[in-house]
Order: C-alpha cells, then structure tokens, then sequence
C-alpha cells in the first residue's frame, strides 16, 4: 500500500492479500455454522453462549450486552435467550437493583454443549492459523515497503 498525498493507492497484491484474508474468515465462519448446526445448536444460540461464557471474569451478561456482542436488536435478544432458556442452556435473573435489567448465563447443560463446540472450534483454528499467518505476514511487508 502507498500513499499519494492523502489517497491511499492499494496494489493488486494488497487486493489479494485483503481477498484472502476475506476468504479465510469466510471459510470459518461456514466452518463455525456447520459445526453448530451438526450438533443442533442454532448458531446464533452457539455464538450467545461463547459471548456469555467469554465475559470477562463475569459468570453471566445483561441482554443489552448480548445484544452487542451478536450485533442484533435487545428484543432479538431477548427472544433469543428465552429459546435458549427452554432448551436449559441458559438461566435468567433479574437484577436485584433494576428490575428491567436481565442477566443470562450458561447452565451446566449449556456448558457442556459449549464445550463440546469450542473443542471442534480451536482444532479448526489451529489448522487455518498457518495460512492467517501468512496472510498476515503478507500484510505487514506490504505495509512495510
């Protein structure tokens, strides 16, 4: 990449490296939905128990915050963890303080469905991370030059 006064000029080499790239989240993320499907988790239902779970030292989220993380409406939300409430993969609570406020975490059974997901997740990762290397690698030396 270079630059002509403030207009960013992108070679054909940057646009394959950011078509790689593209490509490679993509194939995941087909890889991520056909995981959770094959195991007959929805994958949004999939995606909200890895964003509860993955909650920074906290054991549950707000729905307003699960709404963030999948980038869908707080009514979508909240729609969503009530399915995933009657499947028992997540329980509900009230906030003692703020009645309106929901908090969601993961139940054992939806640990264990998580468990079993993210198992079949960090294999995936750890067999594509050679090419994002690389892809990223690219990046850099082309930034650098």
């Amino acid at each position: 990449m270079k630059r002509n006064g403030n207009n960013l000029i992108l070679s054909g080499a940057d646009y394959e490296l950011l078509a790689s790239f593209r490509h490679a989240l993509r194939q995941f993320l087909h890889f991520s939905e056909e995981a959770s499907r094959a195991t007959g988790v929805p994958p949004h239902q999939h995606q909200a128990m890895l964003a509860i779970a993955g909650a920074t030292g906290r054991e549950s989220i707000t729905v307003g915050e699960l709404a963030e993380h999948l980038q869908i409406k707080h009514q979508s939300a909240v729609g969503l963890a009530n399915r995933m409430e009657s499947k028992g993969w997540v329980r509900k609570k009230h906030s003692p303080a703020d009645k309106r406020q929901v908090f969601v975490s993961l139940t054992f059974a939806g640990r264990r469905v998580l468990e079993d997901l993210s198992a079949a997740h960090k294999a995936e990762i750890a067999r594509i991370s050679p090419t994002l290397k690389k892809i990223l690698n690219n990046l850099d030396n082309n930034n650098n030059s």
